[in-house]
C-alpha cells in the first residue's frame, strides 16, 4: 500500500472540518474517497465522492482502508466495533465513547486485531505549548508535582448552538454535556501531562445556563497518587471566560495564559530550601521567563497524517486510541461523583456509572426543538 484510502463517517461540523483538509489534499499520502452520513440532503454536496447513508455499507465497500468516525457520541462504539470487524483502520473523534464501560468494549475489539491502527483525535497533542509544557515536565524541571489548577470557561454556547441537533445535551444522544464535549481534550491534556488522579470530588450543575438536561457548569477537586492535588473549572454559560492553566512543582511554577506560557523558577528546590533554611520567612530566589512556543495551524491534520503514517510505517500514534478512555473515565467520573454527593475513586466502577447513565437516559423528559444553525464560527472552538 502507497495511500489510505479515508471514509469519514458524519458530516456534521467536525465531519465536515475533516473533509475541508482531506479533500484540500493537506494530509499526504491520503485519498479521501468516500463519505456517509444518515442524512441524505447532507450528501447532496459531496456528488465529488461515493457516498453512503448507511456507514456499514461503506465497511463492506473495499473502497477504503481507514475511516475517520466523527458521529455523535453514542455511535463511536458500535461504528468502530463494526469498522475494525471489516478489517479496517479507525480513527474517531473524541470521545471514544460516550462512556467508559462502551469505551472498554471498543479497545477489547481492537485487541482481537491489533495490526489494525487505532487513534483518538484529541488534538492539543499537537499544539506547541502542550508539547513545551510536556517536555518541561518529563525533563523534570519542575521537579516534584505538587498542584495544578485549571480554569477553562471560555467554552461559551448560546442556546442556538445546543438546539442545532436533537442529539446534543441530553442524556441519550450525547450522555453528558460540558465535560464529555468541550473538555475532553483538556482532560487528555490534563492526564497526558500530569497522569491520573487517584480520586475526584466533583460539583456539577445541570442546566444551569441553557434549556438543557446536562452538565454546563463544573467544578471538581482532584487528588493524585503521590499526594499532588489540582482542582478543574469549566462552563459553557460564562462570558467573557478564562482559560488559565497552572502546574506547580517544587521546582517552579507554570502557567499558560492568554496565548503565553510563563516559568517561575526557584533556584533552589522548595521542599530542600524548607528544610534547611534557617530563617521562618525566607524563600527560594527564583527567576521568571516567557517561554516561546511556535503555531499549529491545524492540528487535526497532524493527527490525521500521523494516523497515515502509522498504517503506511508503523509510526507511532501521537493519540493511541485505546489512551482516550483516561479522559473519558475523568468525565464521567467527576459527573459521577457530583450525582452520588460524594468522592469518587479510581479507576471508575464503568458498570454502575453505565446503570446510572442508563437510569438518567430512562427518566429523561426534555424536549427539544431543532433548528438550522450557521456553522461558519466552528473553527473558534479550536483555539485551546
Amino acid at each position: 500500500m502507497d495511500k489510505v484510502r479515508i471514509g469519514i463517517v458524519g458530516l456534521g461540523n467536525i465531519g465536515q472540518h475533516h473533509f475541508g483538509y482531506l479533500s484540500a489534499n493537506k494530509v499526504g499520502r491520503a485519498e479521501l474517497v468516500a463519505v456517509a452520513d444518515a442524512v441524505p440532503a447532507k450528501l447532496e454536496k459531496y456528488a465529488a465522492y461515493k457516498t453512503f447513508t448507511d456507514p456499514e455499507e461503506l465497511f463492506r465497500s473495499g473502497l477504503v482502508d481507514a475511516v475517520i468516525i466523527a458521529t455523535p457520541h453514542y455511535q463511536h462504539t458500535a461504528l468502530g466495533i463494526a469498522a475494525l470487524r471489516q478489517g479496517l483502520h479507525i480513527m474517531i473523534e473524541k470521545p471514544i465513547s460516550a462512556h467508559k464501560a462502551d469505551a472498554e468494549r471498543l479497545i477489547a475489539a481492537h485487541r482481537e486485531n491489533p495490526r489494525l491502527v487505532f487513534a483518538g483525535m484529541f488534538n492539543l497533542r499537537a499544539h506547541p505549548r502542550y508539547l513545551k509544557i510536556r517536555k518541561l515536565l518529563l525533563d523534570g524541571e519542575l521537579g516534584q508535582f505538587v498542584r495544578m489548577s485549571w480554569i477553562m470557561t471560555d467554552w461559551f454556547r448560546t442556546e442556538a448552538y445546543y438546539a442545532s441537533g436533537g442529539w446534543r445535551a441530553t442524556w441519550k444522544g450525547e450522555g453528558g454535556g460540558v465535560l464529555l464535549n468541550q473538555c475532553l481534550h483538556n482532560l487528555d491534556a490534563m492526564q497526558w501531562l500530569l497522569g491520573m488522579p487517584a480520586r475526584v470530588r466533583g460539583f456539577c450543575q445541570l442546566g444551569r445556563f441553557h434549556h438543557i438536561e446536562v452538565e454546563d457548569n463544573v467544578s471538581a477537586y482532584l487528588e493524585y497518587p503521590d499526594g499532588a492535588t489540582g482542582t478543574f473549572v469549566s462552563s459553557t454559560g460564562e462570558a467573557p471566560g478564562t482559560n488559565r492553566f497552572e502546574i506547580v512543582g517544587s521546582r517552579g511554577k507554570l502557567v499558560l495564559e492568554s496565548d503565553k506560557l510563563s516559568f517561575t523558577r526557584n533556584e533552589v528546590d522548595m521542599l530542600e530550601f524548607s528544610r534547611t533554611a534557617k530563617l521562618g520567612f525566607s524563600t527560594p530566589e527564583m527567576w521568571r521567563v516567557e517561554i516561546p512556543f511556535g503555531s499549529c495551524p491545524n492540528p487535526h491534520a497532524v493527527l490525521t497524517q500521523n494516523f497515515v503514517h502509522a498504517i503506511l510505517d508503523g509510526e507511532p500514534l501521537i493519540a493511541p486510541g485505546a489512551q482516550g478512555i483516561h479522559s473519558l473515565e475523568l468525565a464521567n467520573a467527576i459527573l459521577y461523583s457530583s450525582l452520588l454527593d460524594k468522592t469518587v475513586e479510581l479507576p471508575l466502577d464503568s458498570a454502575a456509572y453505565e446503570t446510572t447513565l442508563n437510569q438518567l437516559i430512562a427518566n429523561s423528559t426534555l424536549e427539544k426543538k431543532v433548528v438550522e444553525v450557521s456553522n461558519d464560527d466552528f473553527a473558534q472552538g479550536f483555539r485551546r
